[in-house]
């Protein structure tokens, strides 16, 4: 790839041949003049952009996720955008005279091993933690074209169990699970549409970052959007579309889905089918304008009907993200709002929970090293009868990132919270992980 000062030198000895070529009048000089610098000035920045990437970009990870989540068409992250080509597309390299076949499947993984110590259980606060290694998730992602418009992707997970080895049968090692799955057909750039289970697209991380901890600057989620956690619903089973509107230099995309609310067990989505009449619905919508290059602003909401014993609720949520999607420096900021109001009753209960993180990968040691540090809040009021159990928090992250190659990462965590509301003691620990691709 070619430098910005390589690409704007080649550009300027071209200019005087263009501008004789296409005419000796002052005024049309002017005027590609004009157009040429212009042309210039968007490639500099393009070239600038592509050349921050970390060495760690992977090529065949990253064009996964990209394909593979409605909820973030690949055009949404020119951080992560790499070459996508479809089914029936001709790519680099490959022969001209081929012709495509159907289907066509690829493979992408991903996995953890990681150590921890703290000095008290992060939930109970009792000094009764143990510390240790731990096996993290293996994650593969599997994607597979069926035609030139159709897809299908899927998202499997194997987790550690903590009970391995008890009851009769014995339970086994680890937990199987199937995180995303789903097909879509391309009608074009504004319309997309699917039919699946997905990362519900109410909150920017959970559609940004997927399983495979490598994909993500931090160790630990921000736990409102924690995989397994009661504030958000993570995971959405339904119908979706998506795309692009035509907005101009805005870049406004959207999704809208339609399909099962939560489950009887507030943090599985409703794979078995709903346990109501009454289907959830959710809209997103977000900008990333051409003027600030790497900024995105967006906004979600989703509506739902939850029965838990015998009780009937309605749901509203409410979320917004501004997100500067660059590596110097890289900065996430979320706020969601959830409201329950009991069916009958005119009480209504709101939660709250935001972070924010900032990251800087480091010029120098040929940018491997990223420092980051991240503050998270949450507030469930205690009469909240849909959210009992779901702890408050005020924290906060340290850590460190080291890319130990193109496809593995060494990361290094302190986190200190506290479970509101005061007093509480503080929880400390620290964390080490290694993540990679393969």
């Amino acid at each position: 790839m070619r430098t910005r000062t390589e690409l704007t030198f080649f550009l300027l000895l071209a200019l005087p041949l263009h501008v004789s070529a296409q005419s000796t009048n002052t005024t049309d000089q002017t005027e590609l003049i004009q157009q040429l610098w212009s042309r210039i000035e968007t490639l500099e920045r393009r070239v600038s952009e592509l050349e921050g990437l970390p060495r760690s970009a992977n090529p065949v990870a990253i064009q996964t996720v990209a394909l593979a989540s409605p909820a973030t068409p690949a055009s949404a992250h020119p951080e992560t955008a790499m070459p996508n080509y479809q089914a029936g597309e001709q790519q680099p390299g490959a022969d001209a005279g081929a012709q495509p076949s159907y289907p066509s499947l690829k493979m992408a993984g991903f996995s953890d091993f990681n150590f921890s110590a703290t000095d008290r259980n992060p939930l109970t606060l009792q000094r009764n933690a143990r510390s240790g290694f731990t096996e993290g998730q293996f994650v593969l992602h599997l994607t597979s074209a069926l035609s030139s418009k159709v897809n299908y992707f899927a998202e499997l997970s194997a987790s550690a169990r903590t009970d391995a080895g008890t009851g009769s049968p014995a339970v086994t090692g680890f937990n199987f699970e199937m995180e995303r799955t789903f097909i879509r057909f391309d009608q074009s750039d504004h319309f997309k549409a699917s039919f699946g289970r997905y990362h519900t697209p109410i909150n920017w991380w959970n559609t940004a970052y997927h399983h495979g901890q490598w994909l993500q600057t931090t160790i630990s989620r921000p736990e409102m959007t924690q995989f397994g956690g009661r504030f958000i619903p993570v995971h959405f089973v339904g119908a979706m579309v998506e795309g692009t509107v035509p907005s101009g230099s805005l870049n406004l995309n959207y999704n809208a889905g339609f399909g099962n609310g939560r489950g009887s067990v507030i943090n599985r989505g409703g794979d078995a089918g709903d346990n109501n009449n009454h289907r959830a619905w959710l809209v997103n919508l977000f900008a990333k304008p051409d003027a600030w290059f790497g900024l995105q602003v967006g906004g979600s909401v989703y509506r739902d009907k939850i029965t838990l014993a015998g009780q009937e609720f309605r749901e509203w949520i409410t979320s917004g993200h501004v997100v500067w999607q660059k590596e110097n420096p890289e900065v996430i900021a979320e706020f969601a709002n959830v409201n329950h109001r009991e069916v009958g009753r005119e009480i209504t209960f709101n939660s709250q929970a935001y972070y924010i993180q900032v990251g800087y990968r480091l010029p120098w040691f040929e940018g491997l090293w990223k420092p980051y540090y991240r503050f998270e809040y949450i507030h469930i009021p205690r009469s909240d009868v849909v959210f009992q159990g779901v702890p408050n928090l005020a924290g906060s992250v340290v850590g460190l990132r080291y890319d130990i190659s193109s496809f593995a990462a060494i990361k290094a965590e302190y986190r200190n919270l506290r479970r509101l509301p005061d007093p509480q003691p503080r929880v400390n620990g620290g964390f080490v992980q290694t993540s990679f691709t393969f």
